[in-house]
């Protein structure tokens, strides 16, 4: 019988720890971002969302929870 993996548990607190980091970041500029108007904040918000599926590191992480490769 296969052992479970210790890689899965890990990488999923990694790709939160990751979310949590993106979200303050993006968060701290709302008091800035609130005196915008809300189409702008719409966009802002929108773009910071879809952002983070590309310029985080998920998809590698991901990748190393199946395969233990970065690459």
């Amino acid at each position: 019988m296969n052992e479970p993996s210790w890689r899965k548990p890990v990488g999923a607190l990694m790709i939160l720890a990751v979310v949590l980091i993106w979200t303050a970041l993006f968060a701290s500029f709302s008091d800035s971002v609130a005196t915008l108007h809300w189409t702008l904040q719409l966009v802002y918000y929108a773009l910071a969302g879809l952002a983070w599926i590309w310029l985080t590191p998920v998809k590698p992480i991901l990748r190393w929870m199946q395969t233990t490769r970065w690459r």
